[in-house]
């Protein structure tokens, strides 16, 4: 079966998938293959639930995306002259969208399907994902996972820690698995 080359004008269904997360922690949204690659991150960021204050890049092969600051250590492709449709143009194509550079959370994006635009929907939009996205500088997907196991058990030595640092004490907990479709389209929503 061949892929389809995406039009501008196209709607891209986009799976989101935050690499070494266990459970997998991943997103299905759709949007705009017109969309430019910094308002992309900005959907990226809200859809996953990161708060958006660390730096940010693509990587489609060995070709980089950003924001270039000239001191860069590889060749950074301005990401102000970029489309999604520039680098996922059809199905089955897979770029890597890294966030924050010190906990590096690494989320392969992969293209599912290239629809037409529905009438009367506002895009992007969230149409399903698993579980919670990672507190902001958790340490990466293995700092996550020991935050994880601390918070469950009330005898390990970093609990009290986490519980103080997520701002737990009031009672409410953190839920690995919590993901709600409509927060996530909230907050995609919100500009």
């Amino acid at each position: 079966m061949a892929t389809k080359t995406a039009p501008t004008a196209a709607i891209c269904q986009l799976k989101v998938t935050l690499l070494g997360s266990k459970p997998p922690i991943w997103r299905r949204i759709e949007v705009e293959m017109a969309t430019p690659l910094p308002i992309l991150s900005h959907i990226l960021l809200r859809t996953m639930g990161w708060d958006g204050g660390h730096l940010f890049q693509y990587r489609v092969g060995k070709t980089f995306y950003g924001e270039p600051v000239g001191d860069d250590f590889v060749d950074m492709r301005d990401e102000n002259d970029y489309k999604l449709a520039d680098i996922l143009p059809k199905e089955k194509a897979k770029a890597i969208f890294e966030y924050d550079f010190g906990d590096s959370w690494e989320h392969e994006l992969v293209v599912e399907k290239i629809l037409e635009p529905e009438a009367g929907v506002k895009y992007p939009r969230c149409i399903d994902g698993k579980m919670a996205c990672p507190p902001e500088d958790s340490g990466g997907v293995w700092g996550y996972a020991e935050l994880v196991k601390a918070l469950k058990d009330p005898e390990h030595p970093e609990h009290e820690t986490y519980v103080e640092w997520l701002d737990l004490e009031s009672g409410e907990d953190f839920d690995p698995a919590d993901f709600s479709i409509a927060e996530v389209n909230k907050r995609l929503k919100a500009k």
